[in-house]
């Protein structure tokens, strides 16, 4: 079992920043992707980021390109989402998820453990 926590999100004006974190526990962190979704209200969950393994590969889909980034820490067993120029479409609840294979994926039924999720809020 890994267990998921995030944290870091909360209220911010258009064109702020939030740091989205992710803590792990359990199993050994470093043999996991990870990745982050989101949900919108009203709309299905998608896929936002994710990272491999060792860190040495990422994915993005295309609307956060550039905007955001993520990273890891395998010491800290903690994974990272840089959010930057946040736009009221960003609103969503965020969710990191494990997937216990070596490149990062996309897909939603890769993904083995997921946590609680948390608000993140973009006023115009």
């Amino acid at each position: 079992q890994v267990q998921l926590v995030e944290s870091g999100g909360g209220l911010v004006q258009a064109g702020g920043s939030l740091r989205l974190s992710c803590a792990a526990s359990g199993r050994t962190f470093s043999g996991y992707a990870m990745g982050w979704f989101r949900q919108a209200p009203g709309k299905e969950r998608e896929f936002v980021a994710a990272i491999s393994r060792t860190g040495g590969s990422t994915s993005y889909t295309d609307s956060v390109k550039g905007r955001f980034t993520i990273s890891r820490d395998n010491v800290k067993n903690t994974v990272y989402l840089q959010m930057n120029s946040l736009k009221p479409e960003d609103t969503a609840v965020y969710y990191c998820a494990a997937a216990y294979r070596i490149l990062p994926a996309r897909e939603q039924d890769e993904y083995d453990y997921w946590g609680q999720g948390t608000q993140v809020t973009v006023s115009s």
